[in-house]
């Protein structure tokens, strides 16, 4: 694993990781949802065990990457800036994108303005439609993080804010899941590790069809990309109907359904891990 440090184009110092040779032949760059750090991916990476080079990032406001001065740049297009001056930091000319919830966005984004450098996309239940449910449920539990003064309670209130998502997981499930997503500072308090700004306008948006047409057009700059689009079976973000439509709309897309998870697989399923190591394969034999 290699620590890697890098400046946004608004001078931010920002964190990202990266796991496997240097000189693999195919390098992915990994981006997490709203409230999550790079170490969202490391259960996908540990489950997949192959020898490609995966980057995997805290995307500004998160993890070990500067909170920002002004709350108003956090938003997908900085975050998808953010991402190309670490591709050119690193001397990545081209690469594949992972991104989960708001980093599949970003994905959208990277593509629109970079499409010469993304060798394949995988959307991990994201699209150019996103239910407003959800986003008022993730805005109910993110909005106001408290700190909390033990593990067994960050435990505690993971579980009960993630368990639709993951109805199966068991204590030490919920332990991994919080030492990934909580931080311990030095008062003993333990704390969700992310700046609590990059919530404040969450659930407010509510898109009409200028904004939707926006959306699909934006997705439709991907139709060159190959795409895996990944959903979970009881998602309130990604609908089935939505889903469907970015498969007929997108003749290179596939699209895998993970059984038992809503808002959003974790990437480490059977049945993602499969389709993950398939799509990036069929990658691989084209370079």
């Amino acid at each position: 694993m290699t620590e890697i440090t890098y400046k946004s184009p608004d001078g931010l110092d920002l964190f990202a990781k990266a796991y496997g040779p240097e000189n693999a032949a195919l390098t992915v760059l990994c981006m997490h949802g709203l409230t999550r750090n790079h170490k969202d991916f490391e259960p996908m990476i540990d489950a997949l065990n192959d020898e490609r080079r995966y980057v995997c990032v805290d995307v500004r406001g998160r993890g070990r990457s500067d909170r920002a001065t002004d709350p108003s740049t956090y938003s997908p297009v900085n975050y998808a800036g953010d991402m190309i001056a670490l591709m050119d930091q690193m001397q990545i000319a081209k690469t594949v994108l992972i991104g989960t919830s708001m980093g599949g966005l970003m994905a959208m984004l990277m593509a629109k303005a970079m499409p010469e450098r993304i060798q394949g996309i995988v959307l991990n239940d994201v699209g150019p439609k996103v239910e407003q449910a959800g986003l008022k449920r993730i805005a109910a539990y993110s909005g106001s993080p408290l700190p909390v003064d033990d593990w067994s309670e960050a435990v505690d209130r993971t579980a009960k804010s993630q368990s639709v998502a993951f109805p199966d997981y068991g204590n030490e499930d919920w332990l991994a899941f919080a030492r990934r997503t909580w931080r311990e500072e030095e008062n003993g308090q333990i704390r969700l590790d992310y700046d609590p700004e990059i919530t404040r306008s969450l659930g407010e948006a509510k898109p009409g069809r200028l904004a939707n047409f926006a959306m699909w057009r934006l997705y439709g700059a991907m139709r060159k990309i190959p795409l895996l689009i990944v959903r979970g079976e009881t998602s309130d973000v990604l609908s089935k109907a939505t889903a469907k439509r970015m498969v007929r709309r997108h003749k290179g897309a596939h699209l895998v359904e993970v059984p038992g998870r809503g808002h959003a697989p974790m990437l480490d399923e059977p049945v993602a891990i499969s389709a993950i190591s398939q799509f990036l394969e069929t990658i691989e034999a084209g370079l």
